[in-house]
């Protein structure tokens, strides 16, 4: 089954929910566009208050010349006017053909300026065309106050549309003031309903058996609380999952849910946080609420070392608020529980080191689960569940796809399962069948293949290299087998040599380690020893080297000059000078330098004994490109024999 997480309801919500029970649907109304809406709304208050204006305000005098005035007084058109100083203002009997300049066609009211050098009888012409002088304006002109209402109407009008939007989006969303408008509001909850079709449970999870069992209590908890609380026993009101990427930690929370058949929560802790302060912790709050209501319940946080870190850990380079508030409403909300209200939290990190510890003390995640990759048996079991709706032929071997993928988790192990399926389409197959699996395995682990065209110098300093890897696999004692040789480019290397154990090791010794060290060390070698030269091809090689050597030195106690201490952080991470003293490094440097010449040393003293099978494997390989592990022992010359552990080069 598909590791998929449940549905969003809705995309307000910073969580998905599954098995809730339903409720009668909610009518929603419509919601306004957010600042799409509000800038529709501020045109539209702006074209409608112009409007008004124009209304209220009436016609404006028209400024004409005094020209004009005095053409308009000589055909007595003029009926009234008023003066102040060399100002004019007038009314026209019927109305006149407006100037250009005025871009209107008529004007009945004017305004006019006499000219100081005016020497016309004005008073004679006026009294004569019977026009009516009066003591007030002409225009009426607006007062003080009314202007300041007129100016501000625009203004008024924007907030009192701003509040009354603000205060619906309130009401819809159940934030508090303006907070919904710009989309950083809290969302109120809207119920879930139940899942279609059937949830998941233990039955879908392998390979994690020994995780299965300590998660059976909070199952068995969730069924039978009152078993439990009979006895006065308390169940743990957290349970921390830590594991690498892939290991199956949500997939293992849904299956608790559904195993309890009980509503499940969950959500990743970095949907918590917002830009505005505050709002994580308002979304804490309503998720453990609504998980209140329909208890017993399980919330999952998923990635909670995103706002679960060390607070302080920044000191004085200043800390996120946001952060610490939203920690610290979780941490309130997990020790306000009580033994009645059946919620279970449940966390995953892939860092648990870098956690808070308010988080880890007990009353908080006060158990933490480690979920490891799967052994063979488990690989196997998970293979058979993401291949149990793939159709397969008869003659298929899983357990030799499991022997062969050490390390993988089971999202590899899901993705291994779908390129085959792939492979198989793409082939215009009915069914998947060994060879899809065999190959997509090998993409997987190798790389896709790339069309890249060599030239003969290159092809063959390739097959050396190549071949002074398997090599010396072959003949390190307890290394791992040749299972394949390939000079086809795939990925960023031209050549790929893969080893891989017969079965699952969780311990190395140091003989082990310096073997692995020096098969890496074989490309390097075979070059050096045949071509005299080094190439740029050991690269990756070199990688692998230095991160063994340092772990065998600076972690494991694997130097006696060193000692039994750990000189060098395992946090990749922390800084390296600052984890012992500069002394104390340089004895670790050497240490190093002395370990990997040895071996280095080793590599090309075995590569020059056994020239002829070194030659007789790279002409093969260069004959066929693609040698599978019989091909490989058997081009070699030497026999296969049963050796413990693994190892991709």
């Amino acid at each position: 089954m598909a590791n998929s997480v449940p549905p969003r309801k809705n995309p307000g919500d910073p969580w998905r929910a599954e098995g809730a029970p339903s409720s009668p649907p909610t009518r929603r109304r419509r919601r306004l566009g957010g600042w799409g809406g509000m800038i529709l709304a501020a045109v539209a208050v702006f074209l409608i208050t112009d409007l008004v204006l124009s209304l209220v305000a009436g016609s404006r005098p028209t400024t004409i010349s005094y020209s004009e005035f005095g053409r308009q007084l000589a055909a007595n058109n003029i009926s009234k006017i008023y003066s102040k100083g060399d100002a004019i203002e007038g009314q026209l009997r019927e109305a006149a053909p407006a100037p250009k300049s005025s871009g209107e066609k008529t004007y009945t009211q004017f305004k006019t300026q006499r000219p100081v050098f005016a020497k016309d009888d004005l008073w004679g012409a006026l009294t004569k065309n019977k026009v009516t002088v009066t003591a007030q304006p002409v225009v009426q002109q607006r007062g003080i106050l009314y202007n300041i209402a007129l100016s501000l109407a625009p203004v008024l009008l924007l907030v009192l549309l701003w509040l009354f939007v603000a205060r619906r989006m309130s009401r819809l969303t159940g934030g508090g003031g303006l907070g919904g408008l710009g989309g950083f509001g809290r969302k109120t909850p809207v119920p879930i309903r139940p899942d279609e079709g059937r949830r998941t449970t233990f039955e879908d999870v392998a390979g994690i058996d020994e995780v299965e069992a300590e998660l059976n209590e909070v199952v068995d908890f969730l069924k039978r609380p009152d078993a439990y609380r009979a006895l006065g026993a308390r169940m743990p009101r957290g349970v921390l999952l830590a594991g690498p990427p892939g290991t199956g930690k949500t997939l293992l929370a849904r299956a608790v849910a559904g195993e309890a058949d009980v509503p499940f929560f969950s959500a990743s802790a970095s949907e918590f946080i917002e830009m505005i302060v505050g709002v994580g912790a308002g979304r804490v709050r309503e998720l453990f609420a609504e998980a209140r209501k329909v208890a017993p319940a399980i919330i999952f946080i998923d990635e909670i070392d995103t706002i679960g870190r060390a607070r302080g850990a920044a000191g004085g380079l200043g800390g996120h608020d946001e952060r610490e508030q939203t920690l610290n409403q979780i941490l309130t909300e997990m020790d306000g529980f009580s033994g009645s209200e059946g919620v279970v939290v449940i966390a995953a990190t892939n860092r648990p080191d870098v956690l808070d510890p308010a988080l880890t003390r007990p009353g908080r995640f006060d158990r933490t689960v480690h979920v490891s990759p799967p052994d063979r048996t488990g690989r196997e079991a998970i293979l058979r569940i993401h291949l149990r709706d793939v159709p397969l032929q008869a003659d298929i071997d899983l357990t030799r796809i499991a022997r062969a993928t050490p390390g993988m988790t089971g999202a590899e192990l899901a993705n291994l399962a779908n390129e085959a399926a792939l492979l198989a389409v793409k082939r215009g197959k009915k069914t998947v069948g060994q060879s899809e699996l065999s190959d997509a395995l090998e993409k997987v682990q190798l790389g896709a293949a790339r069309p890249l065209v060599l030239s003969p110098e290159e092809r063959r300093r390739t097959a050396y290299h190549e071949s002074g890897h398997a090599l010396l696999g072959m003949l390190q004692p307890g290394a791992d087998p040749v299972r394949k040789i390939t000079i086809v480019p795939r990925g960023r290397a031209l050549g790929v040599t893969l080893s891989t154990p017969d079965s699952d090791r969780y311990a190395y010794s140091e003989e082990y380690l310096r073997g692995r060290i020096i098969g890496a060390l074989g490309g390097m070698a075979a070059e050096h020893v045949v071509f005299g030269v080094i190439t740029t091809g050991a690269e990756n090689d070199l990688e692998q080297v230095t991160n063994l050597v340092r772990g065998m030195v600076g972690r494991w106690g694997m130097s006696d000059r060193v000692g039994p201490l750990s000189a060098i952080p395992a946090d990749a991470q922390q800084p390296y000078g600052l984890s012992a003293a500069p002394s104390t490094l340089d004895v670790v440097d050497a240490e190093m330098r002395r370990i990997v010449d040895e071996c280095y040393g080793t590599a090309c003293r075995l590569l020059d004994q056994h020239r002829e099978q070194l030659d007789s494997l790279a002409e093969r390989l260069l004959e066929a490109e693609t040698l599978e592990e019989s091909e490989a022992y058997a081009a070699a010359g030497i026999p296969r024999l049963e050796k413990p552990s693994g190892n991709l080069e």
